[in-house]
């Protein structure tokens, strides 16, 4: 397997640090406010990644932190008149409720920023112990030309970075480069008691704090969007290698490219998003998760509404594919089919090259279908990719309407059948019988009843068979 390094900017071998087991930190929300489609993409990318390595057998604790204290938290706190609680709790709540209709999976820890003050803490004060950082005024900040290797991960010459838009000058820095590890307390903030005062961490403390607690210095990959490379990652690096006086911090950075609208960066700070919950309110969530992963992670990404309808006609064929073998199959994969799915995966999980492998896989299996020919290795490699790549048709909950389906096969004579799809398919089994008897009343009321419920009936030559809307 090969990744593409963003520090070195080149592919190298995937080597854990430990034999069979595979340490993933992904940079989380800041819960200042709801997720954007950019927010899922990122979230979705890294969820393939950790499928696929456990796909491969890989043992993979998976890390991606909430950070729920920084600057935008607190004015969005201070913008309403509510309590930087209020806005924690309301953005996490949708952010979760965005990953969970994407289907990704939870982390395995999903450590929060505030309850880590002790371990940010002792970090800080290991950079003033080894000479990186210095107190001045209750604030603490790191001392950038203290570090030879800055810009390592970036590519910025210190030099060359000049007092602006992403360097803060503060007249308590020694050096207008420097940047805060640790904020000391104003009036209305939330704080912590630490030897240099009340205060708060600096936002790229919490990272390097959390990180090596649950994984390790030197865990296998570090991850986030290409916007998190300067000064966020490469802040990272900088506190963890000073503090520890060694390297590398993490083996493997991995970064996803950027969602655009138009052509423009999706971003909270501009207003120039699209809605999370919203978006998979307005489509299927699976068929955004496709759209994500039909180009590679690393690349931009453009919305749009033709994208977004091309790929929800794709995740009908797959779903409509898989329906012609109802339950599971008892054939070994394709091998054929996996080891390219392999192939494209093991350089640089290159997703859009996999997702080619699987619809060639559904053009075979559909094909042999039609001719009658053994299509069951097909239909299981395409279970063990769409596993791989959450896009499986999920089991289909009927609870809501249950009571309905029993009153429409009471009224058609349709055989009894417990929750779940047996009751439809004791309708289905009915309603062939009607069609026999041409008694097409009965037959078209129960395909019509079954619509008005959101459940599709497809009449092909192996007999009919039923999604829901």
């Amino acid at each position: 397997m090969r990744i593409y390094n963003t520090l070195g900017r080149e592919l190298q071998t995937f080597e854990p640090r430990e034999s069979g087991k595979v340490g993933i930190y992904v940079c989380g929300a800041t819960v200042q406010s709801r997720p954007h489609l950019g927010h899922g993409r990122s979230a979705v990318a890294f969820d393939v990644v950790r499928r696929y390595l456990e796909w491969l057998g890989y043992d993979v604790t998976y890390v991606r932190n909430i950070t729920d204290v920084e600057d935008k938290i607190i004015a969005a706190a201070n913008e309403r008149g509510v309590s930087t609680a209020v806005i924690v709790a309301e953005a996490t709540e949708a952010f979760h409720a965005g990953y969970e209709a994407l289907d990704v999976r939870p982390p395995d820890i999903e450590p929060l920023a505030t309850e880590h003050i002790p371990e940010m803490i002792a970090m800080v004060e290991r950079l003033i112990e080894n000479g990186h950082a210095y107190e001045s005024g209750g604030d603490v900040y790191f001392t950038v030309r203290s570090f030879p290797g800055y810009g390592k991960l970036s590519r910025r010459n210190i030099d060359e970075l000049q007092s602006g838009a992403r360097v803060d000058p503060d007249d308590r820095k020694r050096d207008p480069l420097d940047f805060a590890v640790w904020k000391a307390s104003k009036p209305g903030e939330p704080s912590w008691d630490s030897p240099w005062g009340p205060g708060r961490p600096g936002w790229h403390i919490e990272c390097s704090a959390m990180s090596e607690k649950y994984l390790g210095f030197g865990f296998d990959i570090h991850g986030g969007g290409n916007d998190l490379i300067f000064p966020h990652h490469e802040n990272e690096i900088t506190q963890a290698e000073a503090a520890a006086e060694a390297e590398p911090f993490t083996r493997y950075w991995m970064h996803n490219g950027m969602l655009t609208l138009t052509g423009e960066k999706m971003a909270k700070s501009t207003g120039h998003v699209i809605d999370l919950l919203e978006a998979v309110e307005k489509y299927p969530p699976l068929a955004v998760r496709l759209f994500y992963l039909r180009t590679h992670y690393r690349k931009p990404l453009d919305f749009s509404e033709e994208a977004i309808e091309d790929a929800v006609a794709s995740l009908d064929r797959l779903w409509t594919f898989r329906r012609r073998a109802p339950g599971p199959v008892e054939s070994d994969p394709d091998a054929e089919v996996m080891a390219a799915f392999r192939s494209a995966m093991d350089a640089d999980f290159d997703n859009a090259g996999a997702l080619a492998v699987l619809f060639e896989a559904v053009r075979e299996g559909n094909r042999r279908f039609d001719a009658g020919e053994d299509a069951e290795p097909w239909v299981a490699a395409y279970d063990e990719i769409t596993g791989v790549f959450g896009l499986g048709e999920p089991v289909v909950d009927l609870s809501d309407i249950f009571e309905s389906l029993e009153r429409l096969a009471a009224e058609v004579g349709a055989a009894s059948a417990p929750m779940g799809g047996d009751i439809i398919d004791a309708l289905l089994v009915r309603r062939a019988e009607a069609r026999t008897a041409r008694d097409w009343t009965t037959a078209d009321a129960i395909r019509d009843r079954l619509g008005e419920f959101g459940i599709v009936i497809e009449d092909t030559a192996d007999g009919a068979r039923w999604h829901r809307r």
